[in-house]
C-alpha cells in the first residue's frame, strides 16, 4: 500500500475511535502519527523523489564518537578568531582553538575536528540541520537566538561590543561625525540592527551599505565605498590588519552595544550542552588555578582536591558527562587554559595585541568565572 495512503487510513481509524469514545463518555488516548517529507533536488535541477527529512538524533556525543571527529561551524575570514592561514592552509584562531578543546575533551584528540566555514546568514540553519555539532563563530548571545532559533549558548568566551572604524584623515572622532554618510555593515548580524537602532536614537541620518560576508564588507570600505565600517570591536581589530594601509584608519572609542560571544548548540540534547559548557569552564578554571599546558603533567597526583577533581585524579565528573574522567586534563595538555588560548591568538605577541579587559578572570577585574568542579 502507498505509504501516504496507509498513514491516511490510520489517521481516519484513530479519528473514528475518538468519535466513538466521545459518544460513550469514555476517554481514549490516541497517538498522533506525523510524517514530514521534503522534496530533494536531483542533479540538473529536476524534482527528485520525496524522502524523510534528516534530523539530529539528540545523541550528539554518540554521533561524534562514531564519526571520530567533531564538526564545528566556524569563520574563515576573521584573523585572530577564525581564518585560514595562507602559509599552512589550516584554520587558526581563538574560536578554532575552542573547537580543538571540545575535540580533546570528547575524543581525547585535539586535532580530531573539522571546520565548516559559514556566512553569518547560514550559520544557524547549518547548526539546526545537524550538519555540524557546535557553532563557534563570533556569535552574539541574544534572547531571540536563544529561544525562537532553538539554540543553547555555552558560557561566553569573549565579551565584546560593537565599534566603528573610520579613516584618520576624515577627522571624525565620534558617531555624529558620520551624519549623512555611508556605513559598510554585514548582513545577518546583530551589528546591522544595532547600527540602525543606535543611529535612530541619536538622530543621525546615514545610508547602510550591506554585504554578505566579512571579506566583502572590509574590501568595500577599503575601496572607499563607505565612510565608516562597523562590526564588533574585536572584528575591527582583526580586519584592520588586512586593509591596504592599516595605519590610515582608526577605531572610534565609543562602544555601541554589548556583544557576548561564545559557542552554541541545538536545543534538545542536554548532555551535549553540558559537555560544551564544561569544556569552556575547564579552560577558565585551569587559568584561575594556575594550571597550563606547561605544568599540567607535574600537577597530576596533586594533594589539592580541587586540582584532583579538575584533572580527573579523583571523582567521576567526566563520567557524569559520558566522557573520560580526565577530559579536562586532555583539554589543558593539548590546547591550553583560557589565557594560553587568548594570548596565542590575540595577545601581546600577535599583530593585534588586544588587551584582555573584560575577558580577564574575575580575580583580575574581568568577567570570566567558572562554577566549581565538584
Amino acid at each position: 500500500m502507498n505509504k501516504k495512503l496507509l498513514i491516511f487510513v490510520l489517521a481516519m481509524f484513530a479519528f473514528a475511535i475518538v468519535l466513538t469514545a466521545c459518544g460513550s463518555g469514555e476517554t481514549v488516548e490516541v497517538t498522533r502519527i506525523v510524517e514530514v517529507t521534503r522534496v530533494v533536488e536531483a542533479e540538473g535541477g529536476d524534482s527528485g523523489a520525496e524522502e524523510v527529512a534528516p534530523a539530529p538524533t539528540g545523541d550528539t556525543l554518540g554521533e561524534v564518537e562514531a564519526r571520530g571527529s567533531l564538526r564545528c561551524a566556524g569563520n574563515q575570514s576573521v584573523p585572530g578568531f577564525g581564518y585560514i592561514n595562507p602559509d599552512t592552509n589550516n584554520f587558526e584562531g581563538f574560536d578554532i582553538d575552542f573547537c580543538a578543546a571540545i575535540a580533546a575533551a570528547v575524543l581525547g584528540d585535539g586535532t580530531a575536528f573539522e571546520i565548516r566555514p559559514t556566512t553569518a546568514n547560514e550559520r544557524f540553519p547549518v547548526l539546526q540541520s545537524g550538519e555540524v555539532d557546535v557553532l563557534i563563530r563570533n556569535t552574539t548571545w541574544t534572547v531571540t537566538r536563544d529561544t525562537s532559533l532553538g539554540n543553547n549558548f555555552a558560557p561566553t568566551t569573549f565579551y565584546d561590543g560593537q565599534g566603528m572604524m573610520v579613516r584618520v584623515d576624515s577627522g571624525i572622532t565620534e558617531l555624529e561625525g558620520l551624519e549623512g554618510g555611508t556605513i559598510c555593515v554585514q548582513s545577518g548580524t546583530t551589528t546591522e540592527k544595532n547600527l540602525a537602532d543606535v543611529f535612530r536614537a541619536r538622530g543621525i541620518e546615514f545610508e547602510p551599505v550591506v554585504f554578505d560576508n566579512a571579506d566583502s564588507t572590509r574590501e568595500a570600505y577599503d575601496a572607499g565605498q563607505c565612510d565608516g565600517f562597523t562590526t564588533d570591536k574585536s572584528g575591527l581589530v582583526s580586519q584592520q590588519i588586512l586593509l591596504a594601509e592599516p595605519e590610515a584608519h582608526v577605531i572610534l572609542e565609543e562602544t555601541m552595544s554589548k556583544e557576548p560571544l561564545g559557542p552554541l548548540v541545538r536545543h534538545g540534547d542536554d548532555n551535549w550542552f553540558d559537555i560544551v559548557k564544561w569544556t569552556v569552564n575547564c579552560t577558565i578554571q585551569a587559568e584561575e588555578l594556575g594550571i597550563s599546558s606547561a605544568n599540567v603533567d607535574d600537577l597530576l597526583g596533586s594533594d589539592d582536591p580541587v586540582v584532583q577533581n579538575l584533572l580527573g585524579d579523583a571523582g567521576d565528573l567526566g563520567s557524569l558527562l559520558g566522557l573520560s574522567n580526565d577530559f579536562c586534563y586532555q583539554v589543558i595538555s593539548q590546547v591550553g587554559n583560557y589565557g594560553e588560548i587568548y594570548d596565542r591568538n590575540l595577545g601581546p605577541d600577535t599583530p593585534f595585541n588586544l588587551a584582555r579587559g573584560l575577558n580577564n578572570l574575575w580575580t583580575e577585574g574581568g568577567l570570566l568565572y567558572s562554577p566549581p568542579f565538584r
